[in-house]
């Protein structure tokens, strides 16, 4: 069995097992799945204003701003995945008043289940940083991010 490390110096199994691996053939699922699948699942959560930290922020509303162009699932989302097991860091901004604690516990618990539920990998870890308060002062101008940022 051989193994990754992750950013936050987890390790990471990688030997096929289980549901991904039977006599018929392998399964193999890309970092780029997991990583839209974690970026979904934790936007579901209520208090998760924005997922990445300023400069992935700043290069999104850019993009956005592009006719055709879509928001990017996975930014703010970094992952590890082995053939069975994966592990996930996830940058966001929470809304203001939301106890940030409850809100990464609700974060951990869906992103674990979406991931283990789709892929069938197990997730050894999910890592959350907080970048900062998003404050929606209820302005209506519109070159102000629609709200405000505390810093």
């Amino acid at each position: 069995m051989s193994e990754k490390q992750t950013a936050a110096g987890t390790q990471v199994a990688t030997r096929a097992q289980g549901a991904l691996a039977s006599e018929q053939g392998k399964t193999s699922i890309a970092d780029t799945v997991v990583a839209k699948i974690a970026g979904i699942a934790t936007r579901e959560i209520s208090g998760v204003h924005d997922l990445g930290g300023g400069a992935a922020r700043t290069v999104g509303a850019l993009r956005e701003r592009i006719p055709g162009a879509r928001t990017s699932l996975s930014q703010g989302v970094s992952v590890e995945v082995g053939e069975r097991q994966a592990a996930v860091d996830l940058d966001l901004v929470a809304e203001y008043g939301v106890a940030i604690a409850d809100l990464a516990a609700a974060v951990r618990r869906n992103v674990i289940g979406s991931v283990e539920r789709m892929t069938g990998l197990e997730v050894t870890e999910v890592n959350i940083t907080i970048h900062d308060i998003f404050l929606d002062d209820g302005s209506d101008d519109e070159s102000s991010d629609e709200g405000r940022r505390v810093e």
